[in-house]
C-alpha cells in the first residue's frame, strides 16, 4: 500500500490543483531563499555601501507596493489570473538575466526595478487562486508549506555553494529558480467562476472599517520590523564570524519552525482566536529582534530568535490572510490580498529598508535591530486597538 501523502484525503481533481500550486510555491520561495539572504553580500562584493544596498533592495519592496494592485486589477478585468501569472513570470526571468551585464549602481537600479515590477505580480494572484481552489480553508497550510520547504532547500544549498564558489554564482542559481517558477506557472489553472456577486458593500467601504484599518496598519509595521532581518541578518552574522553555511542553517531553522506552524495552524485556530494569535505574534517580534541585535555572540540566543520566526512570520501571515478572507467576500479577495501585500510587504518593507539602511550606516547593528523591535511594538499597539474594536463592534468576529 502506498504511503499517505499530504494530499491523500483530497479529491483527485483538487489534489492535481494542489500539487501544481505547491510546486509553484516551492520554486517561488526557493528563489526568495537563494536571493534574499545572499544578494546583499553580492552587492557588497561589488563595492556598494549599506545605503546603496538598502536602496537597491528597497526597490523590490517598492514594486510590491506599486505593482500588485495594478496586476490584480488587470487579472480581474480579463478574468484570467493564471494567464497574468504566466506573462509576469516570463518577463521577470528575462529582466533578471540583465544582472549578468551590470555592476554600477544606476544600471543595477534599473534592472532591479524592472525585475521587481514583474516578479511582484504573481504572489497575490496565486494566493487568490489558492484560496479559490481550497476545499477546506485549513488546507492553505498544506500548500503553502512547500514554499517554506523550497526556501530551506535553496538557502542551505546556496549557502553551501557560495562557501566554495564565487559570489556571482548566485546569479546563475537565482535565474535557474526563476525558470522553474515560469514552468510551474504554465501549469496553473483558473478557478471556474461561480457567478458570485460582491454584495451590497463596496470594497472601499469594507476597507474603511476601523478594525480593517488597524489590521493593515499593524501589518505595515510588522513588515517594517522584519526589514533589518531580511536586509542585514546575513551581513550581521558574517561580521560576527559565522560562515555562510552557518548563516544558511540559521535561516533554515526559522523556516522549519514556519513549516511546523503551517501544519498545526488548524489546531491553533481552534484554540486561539485569530486576533489573539496576531497580538501574540507581534509581542514575540518585539523580543525577537532585540535578541538578534544584541545577542549575536550567543548561538543559543540566535537559535531562540530563529525559533520565533514560526510566530513572527508563519502564524502572523496565516492569521492575517485568514482574517481578511473572513472579512471580505470571495469576489474581492484578489484585490484584498494584493492590497495586503502592497501595504505590508510593499509600503512597510520599503519604509523599513530605507530606515534600516540609514541606521545601520550611522549607528550599527544593535541600533538597527532595536529599530525593528520598535516597529513591532507600534504594530502591536495597532493590533491591540483593532482587537478591542473588533470585540466592541462584533463586526464579522475574528474567532
Amino acid at each position: 500500500m502506498p504511503a499517505p501523502s499530504l494530499f491523500s484525503s483530497i479529491p483527485a481533481a483538487s489534489a492535481s490543483s494542489y500539487r501544481r500550486l505547491s510546486a509553484w510555491y516551492f520554486f517561488y520561495f526557493a528563489f526568495v531563499g537563494a536571493f534574499t539572504p545572499y544578494f546583499t553580500l553580492y552587492l557588497q562584493s561589488l563595492g556598494h555601501a549599506a545605503p546603496a544596498i538598502g536602496a537597491l533592495m528597497s526597490l523590490m519592496i517598492a514594486m510590491r507596493l506599486l505593482a500588485p494592485y495594478l496586476w490584480g486589477w488587470l487579472a480581474d478585468r480579463v478574468g484570467r489570473k493564471a494567464v497574468i501569472v504566466r506573462v509576469a513570470t516570463v518577463f521577470s526571468a528575462l529582466s533578471f538575466a540583465l544582472f549578468f551585464f551590470v555592476q554600477d549602481f544606476w544600471p543595477l537600479f534599473v534592472v532591479m526595478a524592472l525585475t521587481s515590477f514583474f516578479w511582484s505580480a504573481s504572489l497575490p494572484l496565486v494566493e487568490a487562486l489558492t484560496l479559490g481552489h481550497l476545499a477546506v480553508p485549513g488546507d492553505y497550510g498544506r500548500i503553502r508549506l512547500w514554499g517554506s520547504v523550497g526556501f530551506i532547500v535553496a538557502v542551505l544549498g546556496t549557502g553551501a555553494c557560495l562557501d566554495r564558489a564565487p559570489l556571482d554564482s548566485l546569479l546563475v542559481i537565482s535565474l535557474g529558480l526563476l525558470v522553474g517558477i515560469v514552468l510551474c506557472a504554465w501549469s496553473l489553472v483558473d478557478v471556474p467562476s461561480a457567478g458570485e456577486h460582491s454584495g451590497k458593500h463596496s470594497l472601499r467601504s469594507g476597507l474603511m472599517r476601523p478594525e480593517v484599518v488597524s489590521l493593515l496598519a499593524a501589518c505595515f509595521f510588522m513588515s517594517a520590523a522584519h526589514s533589518p532581518f531580511y536586509l542585514f541578518y546575513s551581513i550581521h552574522l558574517v561580521d560576527h564570524g559565522y560562515g555562510k553555511t552557518a548563516v544558511g542553517m540559521l535561516w533554515s531553522l526559522g523556516v522549519v519552525c514556519e513549516i511546523v506552524v503551517f501544519l498545526v495552524m488548524p489546531v491553533l485556530v481552534r484554540t486561539w482566536s485569530l486576533a489573539a494569535m496576531l497580538v501574540a505574534c507581534f509581542a514575540l517580534a518585539v523580543v525577537r529582534f532585540l535578541l538578534i541585535g544584541w545577542g549575536a555572540d550567543s548561538v543559543a540566543l540566535l537559535l531562540l530568535a530563529q525559533v520565533m520566526h514560526g510566530a513572527t512570520f508563519g502564524a502572523y501571515h496565516a492569521a492575517a490572510i485568514a482574517t481578511l478572507n473572513r472579512w471580505f467576500p470571495a469576489p474581492q479577495q484578489g484585490r484584498v490580498q494584493a492590497l495586503y501585500g502592497s501595504v505590508s510587504y510593499g509600503a512597510g518593507g520599503m519604509a523599513g529598508n530605507v530606515a534600516s539602511g540609514s541606521v545601520w550606516e550611522w549607528a550599527g547593528a544593535g541600533a538597527t535591530f532595536t529599530l525593528g523591535s520598535a516597529f513591532a511594538l507600534i504594530g502591536l499597539l495597532f493590533m491591540w486597538r483593532g482587537w478591542r474594536l473588533q470585540a466592541a463592534t462584533d463586526a464579522r468576529p475574528v474567532q
